[in-house]
């Protein structure tokens, strides 16, 4: 697990460790006991303080039951408010 500040910032990794663990009433301290981590790495890792291993970030998920792609994104995901809003449109296509 390294820095962030330290990488360039096309190498972000965003997470939703945050909302998994409201959705599944799992504390902090309960995910980092079960993943055998400092309760304040998980607050590093929720807030884009730290890039978890690849290791920690498998073990992230499988905790949760979901694909690593469902808990982390070189991407930010979109925001849970923005999910009920239509997209816009397509532009047409010539022709």
């Amino acid at each position: 697990m390294g820095p962030v500040s330290g990488e360039r910032a096309g190498d972000a990794v965003h997470n939703r460790i945050a909302l998994l663990r409201a959705e599944q009433g799992v504390t902090r301290r309960e995910l980092a006991d079960a993943l055998g981590v400092h309760y304040q790495t998980i607050g590093y890792l929720e807030r884009g303080e730290y890039n978890p291993s690849l290791h920690l970030a498998l073990r992230i998920a499988e905790f949760f039951a979901v694909p690593v792609e469902v808990v982390f994104s070189t991407r930010p995901f979109p925001r849970i408010s923005d999910a009920g809003r239509p997209r816009a449109d397509p532009p047409a296509a010539a022709g």
